[in-house]
């Protein structure tokens, strides 16, 4: 099992999870307060601005300071230009 390093001394397995977005579009806003709404929500950002939004395959959201390019770096994803 593969685990990355989402920031501030936490990781997260890399099997489990399914996306990383950004925090900005209104779908994601209200997703995350959705699932505060349900307690799904785990801020690992330590106060800092949320940069990253984690989605895992068991539904809970991950919020993190590091930039959605930092993780997908460190989970060893190809970015094209088509892409960003």
């Amino acid at each position: 099992m593969k685990f990355v390093s989402i920031g501030y001394g936490n990781t997260i397995a890399a099997d489990r999870i399914v996306v990383v977005t950004s925090p900005d579009s209104a779908p994601v806003k209200r997703m995350i307060q959705d699932a505060k709404e349900q307690g799904r929500v785990i801020d690992v950002s330590s106060g800092r601005k949320t940069r990253s939004v984690i989605v895992t395959d068991s539904e809970h959201i991950i919020l993190s300071a590091l930039a959605v390019d930092t993780l997908s770096q460190r989970l060893g994803a190809e970015i094209t230009p088509d892409e960003e």
